[in-house]
């Protein structure tokens, strides 16, 4: 059996392509992009995504509320509660609109999004 140089460059071109998106396929989950500092009510995304990752740096004394929404208007639509305790939280939820963040009073939070 023999194996041309054609079938060898296609299987790696296949192998490349696969790891590829599995690295893409990581990175939306974890997102792919951040938002650091965020005070006050911010569109953090105007289109479908999701939210993976929140980081309250500063507690405030309330909480916040993240909405699946593409206007800062817009908050019909809670998918998330933001706790005003200090730490890192795992959200990973998808949104069809956009993201909106909403910190809680003195509240200050950093997203990371896809």
């Amino acid at each position: 059996m023999s194996v041309s140089l054609t079938d060898i460059l296609t299987a790696t071109k296949n192998v490349v392509t696969s790891i590829s998106t599995a690295a893409q396929n990581y990175l939306n989950v974890q997102g792919a992009q951040g938002f650091p500092h965020i005070t006050s009510a911010t569109l953090v995304k105007a289109s479908a995504g999701r939210i993976a990752v929140i980081s309250v740096t500063t507690a405030g004394s309330t909480t916040g509320t993240v909405y699946d929404s593409n206007s800062t208007s817009m908050t019909t639509m809670p998918i998330y509660i933001i706790p005003n305790t200090v730490g890192i939280y795992v959200v990973n939820l998808p949104v069809n609109n956009g993201v909106l963040v909403v910190p809680g009073t003195s509240q200050v939070v950093t997203v990371s999004f896809s």
